[in-house]
């Protein structure tokens, strides 16, 4: 290099933003060592996987890494003219998640790795501030992950609200608009028995009827052929007396019987029969419908208690007793819609005496929502996932295992590394697993694998409230 080449290095990195207040002999050992490299827009600078190998000190242009983590493809790390990059002192030398790449022409100083070791003994302000880039490194990849996971965990589970809320919330909007269509029917039939001006005895045997219908209804208790036959054989019978057989399917719900029917027809005129049929039926419908909207309501009611539950949103983000069982219950509620969808079995064993953990709830309700969702994940359709806990002394120690295909021996190390995902390209961030662990570590708990073909089991230990 001659003598001008470094001047000009010398007065570039005398202006530096990161290194430019090291001391003249630091930036003389940077440029004597150092070697000129200039990238176009679109080059890759360091390949996704392979190690880094070279300290980079950027005078202008830009490098960014970008990655997809089922959000999007999008930024998550930059580096910019006055920053400092590639491989740094004290470092594991890990290799980028994705490509590093030039995003328009970018010059800089690239220093060896081999070099690092002898470039800590001669120029210990260029190392502080390195060690110091590179802690801000590690909390910008930390953050970027953690609200990338977030924001597709949120994107998942409000998805499953959706399709949880969307069932109830359409037989609720079904069953009130059949509803009103039946009020009608009833109020009809019973204007047309009111006309008939029937004795006391007659309208008691047509409110005997009625109510052996509506008060011991067992909507659901006949299977669908005994169904069926039911309402074919009410039919028969009212075609035989000369009545239309609309009103057979929602008698043919109940437990009303023929003998009961034909006692009816023998009491009440046959003028009046199709009217007192018509408003038993009705009836029947109408308490029918109002049942169904009250379980559909119901339904809705759970899932925004658990909804709560899970987030703890009327709560402060501060460490307290948590329950436990209550956190995986309410996880399990959220995430029902894939249950169902893969017909997975899922089998708890959550003793009542199980005492509380201390920690933060919804932190606690994101390891069991990330670990039960990969669970869910992993076991093949009709498989099977079981959630256990017990005490053991002063920790709670939770399992939760499923009978997928299982982790292989030679990746089981890694898949609590950030970015490791076993998972298709958009499907996995890489980090639910990683966050996993770093929220066990803030609570002083801890989570190990074990592994085979057919059975694979994440167990967690948490400390105990005291």
């Amino acid at each position: 290099m001659d003598d001008a080449v470094a001047q000009d290095l010398m007065a570039r990195l005398a202006q530096h933003r990161s290194l430019g207040s090291a001391p003249v002999h630091e930036h003389a050992w940077l440029v004597a060592h150092g070697t000129v490299r200039t990238y176009a827009a679109g080059e890759v600078v360091t390949a996704k996987g392979a190690q880094a190998n070279m300290l980079l000190v950027l005078f202008t242009g830009r490098c960014v890494i970008r990655m997809d983590r089922g959000a999007g493809s999008h930024k998550i790390f930059e580096w910019k003219a006055g920053d400092v990059g590639g491989v740094m002192p004290y470092s594991r030398q890990a290799s980028p998640p994705n490509d590093i790449v030039a995003e328009e022409v970018t010059e800089m100083l690239a220093v060896p790795r081999e070099l690092l070791p002898e470039m800590i003994r001669e120029c210990p302000s260029v190392t502080a501030t390195l060690v110091h880039a590179t802690l801000d490194r590690a909390r910008t990849f930390t953050s970027s992950g953690l609200r990338d996971e977030k924001l597709i965990s949120l994107g998942k589970l409000a998805s499953g609200i959706a399709h949880e809320l969307n069932n109830p919330a359409s037989a609720v909007l079904r069953s009130a608009k059949m509803l009103a269509a039946s009020l009608d029917a009833s109020e009809d039939a019973a204007r047309r028995v009111s006309a008939a001006h029937l004795s006391a005895e007659q309208l008691a045997a047509i409110d005997a009827v009625r109510e052996q219908c509506t008060d011991i209804r067992r909507t659901g208790s006949f299977s669908v052929l005994a169904r069926a036959d039911r309402e074919e054989a009410i039919a028969e019978w009212m075609l035989s007396h000369g009545i239309d057989d609309a009103s057979a399917a929602p008698l043919g719900e109940t437990t009303v019987t023929l003998a009961a029917l034909e006692g009816l027809a023998g009491q009440v005129p046959a003028g009046v029969l199709p009217a007192a049929l018509q408003w038993i039926a009705a009836g029947c419908t109408v308490r029918t419908l109002a049942g169904e909207i009250e379980t559909a309501a119901r339904r809705m009611h759970d899932l925004v208690a658990a909804i709560k539950g899970f987030s703890y949103m009327d709560r402060a983000m501060m460490a307290e007793p948590v329950d436990i069982q209550r956190g995986i219950v309410d996880t399990l509620t959220l995430l029902d819609s894939k249950v169902r969808g893969k017909s997975v079995e899922v089998s708890l064993q959550l003793p009542g005496d199980l005492p509380c953990a201390h920690g933060v709830g919804a932190e606690l309700n994101q390891v069991w929502m990330n670990l039960i969702d990969n669970a869910l994940d992993a076991a093949p359709a009709g498989g099977h996932v079981s959630i256990s806990a017990v005490r053991e002394l002063d920790r709670i120690v939770v399992s939760i295992v499923d009978d997928g295909p299982g982790v292989p021996p030679d990746i089981q190390g890694k898949i609590f590394d950030p970015f490791f995902t076993t998972k298709g390209v958009g499907k996995g961030t890489g980090l639910g697993l990683d966050i996993v662990r770093r929220l066990l570590q803030q609570h002083e708990g801890d989570i190990a694998l074990e592994s085979v073909p057919g059975r694979t089991e994440f167990q967690v230990r948490l400390p105990i409230e005291n």
